[in-house]
């Protein structure tokens, strides 16, 4: 084991402690179980439990200093646990889903297997969440050198109606990431960005796995509702304003959250629309020379913001080129020419290049033949262009490439056999270790890993919800209003339709709801964006919108609005996911509202309000599937449309 401590570490260590000099505040420290080591009447954490003031628990040395001292104190199977990103498992729940931790297995990850990066599920409100990661915190403190945890979160600020996990999970609620885009302005993703960073780290998150940077140049996209759009440029800004927000302008510090940008790079070209997460679904098609370049452009946002990490995506970009080179045929995560040749040497990226979750995990059949129909999802592996490969030698591949953390993987014992038989060298590996202690150390997790409970309040508190709603409003998109038809009058009789059975509770007093069809003056009307059912078609127990982006013959909502049409002015607003062919709603409708995530009360604030709509659709809407399948997967506004990229009627 190693326990070299670098000379000028200790120098620096030697002049701080004894220069009259320097007068330093001292840090607040948060400890459950660590004594405190007093050093020139300044507190310190005795975490490697040896008495003595090492560098990496020296809070006045730079992160770089404390993660080159902290690496050569440890051992192989410790640098390789770092290495690892995996699920927080949930009682009866591997990937975490659930509303308690299984800490037995945990305290198992931590200890035994050294895993001190873990992704959260957990569906709870905040204070028993805050409460939960403070006991993952404790055993971490008790590991022999108290590395704290890293704890993720995917989105969770997204307003779904009829969804009531953001809910539940107590963070405000906005649009999705199309509804921010159609909004447009950089301004409010960076306000956007800033109120997650305070509501994660008040609940002990420190690492966002967000945003999504990819291009969604194929409208049938199955992760499409994850972007800002087709527009490059309208999702560079919109990128770069998120990081800013969300990490703080200056680089990270102890009220950042460290964002990841994801998935680097040419996602959004998927072939035929159908999602990487699963077999049938592997390629991004791309049809054009070079076209890659413009799927790079929004990622040049998260550069310019400093972000802290990548993901590369699962996807093999079929027949990509780029500056006259061909890709090969392997996952973003295996893939060197993206992540050495592009990411670190073109582009010049200095942070954490992490995988997405189970590269390095076998496909069985299930994977490849889908989930069987009343069968519970499983996550199994996404190795995609090297299937017949080992798990010893993906990792070690991957690690060859660039990869330098392990989405979703515990058991780092594949790397520590790898290094010991000299199939890599253990210079990757202390690479990777120390770019992760660095953004460890950054973010003051050394310092203080603990939250306070009783503040959890201050999550999804008045004034966030309040600008929160304010973006929801902001973010509808006024793509038809026939006759004038709005704003609604007050006085208006109205029908509802589509809308979940305790609206009228909420609506109470506000709006004059009928109970019959015939007693309406007006008809408001739900709906979601078309999709295709398709058991195949899970990512982590969630269920892809996959295949055709118009309405079915028999749709039951078009048949009522055609219907109610022929008596009454019918106002349908519609949740657009991905694209969608609204020609039945334009022949039909009176009023079309695009919506990506708004709440009731917000959705009839518009209605009656004569002011201005200010947003614009951030990506095309097809005449007719024959456009969309004649389209380039890899190219942006490349096709017939109802409504282009940009549209959007004032009043």
């Amino acid at each position: 084991m190693k326990r070299n401590i670098s000379k000028p570490a200790l120098l620096i260590s030697a002049i701080l402690t004894t220069s009259p000099l320097f007068a330093i505040d001292q840090v607040k420290l948060e400890s459950y179980q660590l004594k405190k080591i007093i050093v020139d009447n300044l507190e310190f954490k005795d975490m490697d439990k040896d008495g003595k003031l090492t560098p990496y628990e020296d809070w006045r040395l730079s992160p770089q200093q404390r993660a080159q001292d902290l690496l050569s104190r440890m051992s192989l199977e410790e640098k390789a646990g770092v290495m690892m990103h995996g699920n927080a498992p949930s009682l009866n729940n591997e990937i975490g889903r659930g509303d308690k931790y299984d800490f037995e297995k945990l305290t198992v990850l931590i200890l035994n297997d050294k895993v001190n990066s873990f992704i959260t599920r957990l569906e709870v409100n905040p204070k028993d969440l805050a409460e939960q990661n403070n006991q993952l915190q404790k055993i971490a403190e008790s590991s022999r050198l108290a590395i704290p945890l890293t704890i993720s979160v995917d989105p969770r600020n997204t307003f779904y109606y009829g969804n009531e996990l953001g809910i539940k999970s107590g963070f405000s609620q906005w649009p999705g990431t199309l509804g921010m885009a159609a909004i447009g302005r950089e301004k409010d993703i960076n306000k956007y960005g800033d109120i997650i960073r305070q509501e994660y780290r008040a609940l002990g998150v420190t690492q966002a796995l967000s945003p999504m940077a990819d291009l969604a140049t194929e409208p049938r996209w199955a992760r499409f509702e994850g972007t800002f759009g087709e527009n490059p440029e309208l999702s560079k800004k919109m990128v770069r304003g998120y990081i800013s927000g969300i990490q703080g302008v200056d680089g990270l510090n102890s009220r950042s959250v460290a964002a990841v940008v994801k998935h680097w790079v040419g996602y959004g070209a998927a072939e035929n629309g159908f999602d990487s997460h699963s077999a049938y679904g592997k390629y991004a098609l791309f049809t054009q020379k070079d076209s890659l370049k413009e799927h790079i452009i929004p990622f040049t946002g998260a550069f310019e913001a400093n972000v802290a990490g990548v993901m590369p995506t699962y996807s093999i970009l079929k027949n990509a080129e780029l500056n006259n080179h061909k890709l090969d045929a392997v996952g973003g995560g295996f893939n060197s020419f993206l992540l050495k040749d592009l990411l670190r040497d073109t582009y010049k990226f200095k942070g954490v290049i992490m995988s997405d979750w189970n590269i390095t995990n076998d496909c069985n059949e299930v994977c490849i033949n889908g989930t069987p129909q009343g069968v519970k999802p499983k996550v199994e592996g996404m190795p995609w262009g090297v299937e017949n490969l080992t798990k010893e030698q993906r990792f070690i591949k991957a690690i060859q490439a660039g990869i330098q953390q392990f989405g979703g993987v515990s058991d780092s014992s594949i790397i520590v056999t790898a290094v010991n038989n000299k199939k890599i060298d253990e210079e990757y590996i202390d690479k990777a270790v120390l770019a992760i202690l660095i953004q460890k150390f950054s973010l003051g997790q050394f310092e203080n890993s603990y939250v306070d409970p009783s503040k959890t309040s201050f999550v999804g508190n008045r004034h966030f919800q309040k600008v929160a709603n304010q973006a929801q409003y902001n973010s509808l998109v006024l793509l038809e209003n026939k006759q004038k038809i709005l704003p609604l009058n007050f006085n208006n009789k109205i029908y509802l339709h589509g809308f979940l059975p305790d609206t009228r509770n909420l609506l109470k007093n506000k709006v004059n709801i009928v109970d019959k069809l015939e007693q309406a003056d007006v008809i408001v009307v739900r709906i979601n964006a078309p999709y295709e059912q398709n058991h195949k078609g899970y990512f982590f127990g969630l269920e892809h919108h996959e295949g055709s982006l118009a309405f079915q013959p028999n749709d039951k909502n078009i048949e009522f609005i055609e219907y109610a049409s022929k008596t009454h002015p019918v106002i349908v607003t519609i949740y657009l996911d991905r694209p969608a062919i609204l020609t039945p709603l334009k022949q039909y409708s009176s009023a079309i509202i695009a919506n990506f995530g708004v709440n009731d009360v917000v959705l009839f604030d518009r209605l009656f309000d004569n002011k201005p709509y200010v947003a614009k659709m951030p990506f095309s809407l097809p005449d007719s599937m024959d456009s969309v399948k004649q389209q380039y997967s890899d190219l942006p506004n490349d096709m017939k449309t109802l409504y282009q990229f940009g549209y959007g009627l004032i009043d």
